[in-house]
């Protein structure tokens, strides 16, 4: 066969390659309306039965030369595909992604807009631990102009031996605080439980690591219309965390402000490893303001400082560290608390970065 020959042949295939192509895609158009009609019944989109019932037909049909355990493996790839297509349909709706909603979402909490492209700051003691302990940090960070305070009264620790917080008393401490100083407040809530007392005592409902894919949790504090802070499991995906974050939103509540605090890896350096990249990734994906736990991040105090630089240079909307009056004596995360000193450098050398607006 000469060369003429072989560019008809070639030509005849790729006629087939456009027909097959129109027919993939008619196929697709059809089994998305097959499954848009299935959610308005109700009906489980993947059939394993029909599926094998469709195999089966086209084996039968089929006359080679392919073998049939060749053309079963082809069309499960085009089964698997329409089922990704239908699926689509609903991520691509995900309430708090951009193509949902393409603007910032602007949460004001105490006279600060976050997500406003301004950096923010949330700082406090690991664990309520006394009126008067709070109550230094409070006064330190209202001297700087600072209206947002975090401080833990339940704590959700690796061991059960650990201190676990004052729980209630430790929230209406940080009532009292918030009211003496001025300050909005911020407190990890670990059970869906707690959430109806904790709205009257603390301004934004923060769920921990710990507690990313605590589903029930996630719907009590969507039912709610109170800012919450949603901290990255240890280690969950960036899908798995924009995941958590719509289980909230689903429910009503839109207020969400994304935190990463580092994920689990082999590094034994720090406390965690500090995914930087997922701040961009998170501002294209979502819609939300993303702020990085610097504290939690890396468990060290020496690294707070390059941390948070590092995340306000890569488009972070605030930071979220840990400062306590006498950290050695914290009955909590006393290797990772700077003290009000520490603080002091720590916040003088922020404000001092070019381009960042504090």
């Amino acid at each position: 066969m000469g060369n003429q020959g072989l560019e008809q042949l070639r030509k005849e295939v790729e006629a087939i390659n456009l027909k097959m192509i129109d027919l993939i895609n008619e196929r697709g158009q059809l089994v998305q309306e097959i499954g848009r009609v299935k959610e308005t019944q109700g009906i489980n989109k993947y059939d394993p039965v029909r599926e094998r019932e469709m195999l089966n037909i086209i084996k039968e049909y089929n006359e080679g030369p392919f073998d049939n355990s060749t053309i079963e493996h082809l069309f499960k790839e085009i089964f698997k595909a329409a089922l990704e297509l239908q699926q689509d349909d609903h991520r691509k709706a995900l309430l708090v992604s951009r193509k949902k909603k393409p603007e910032n979402t602007i949460i004001e909490i105490k006279g600060e807009q976050l997500g406003d492209g301004k950096a923010h700051f949330v700082f406090g003691p690991c664990s309520v631990e006394s009126y008067d302990q709070v109550a230094e940090v409070a006064r330190a960070v209202k001297g700087k102009g600072l209206n947002l305070l975090r401080g833990g009264a339940y704590k959700p620790r690796t061991s059960p031996y650990d201190f676990q917080g004052l729980g209630l008393e430790g929230l209406k401490i940080l009532k009292q605080i918030a009211v003496e100083f001025d300050l909005a407040v911020i407190s990890e809530i670990v059970t869906p439980a707690d959430i109806e007392k904790a709205v009257d005592y603390i301004d934004v409902i923060q769920i921990g690591a710990r507690n990313m894919q605590n589903f029930e949790l996630l719907k009590a504090a969507g039912a709610i219309q109170k800012p919450v802070l949603l901290k990255r499991g240890l280690a969950a995906t960036i899908e798995e965390f924009i995941n958590a974050a719509e289980y909230i939103m689903s429910q009503g509540n839109g207020q969400i402000i994304l935190c990463e605090r580092g994920i689990r890896t082999y590094e034994r350096a720090t406390r965690n490893t500090l995914d930087i990249t997922a701040v961009p990734i998170l501002k294209q994906e979502t819609h939300l303001p993303v702020f990085v736990d610097v504290t939690h991040s890396t468990g060290r105090r020496d690294l707070l400082l390059p941390a948070a630089k590092a995340a306000l240079a890569i488009g972070a909307d605030g930071v979220m560290a840990e400062v306590h009056p006498d950290p050695a004596v914290a009955l909590s995360d006393s290797a990772q608390q700077m003290n009000l000193k520490q603080f002091d450098q720590f916040y003088e050398e922020l404000s001092a970065m070019q381009g960042i607006r504090l």
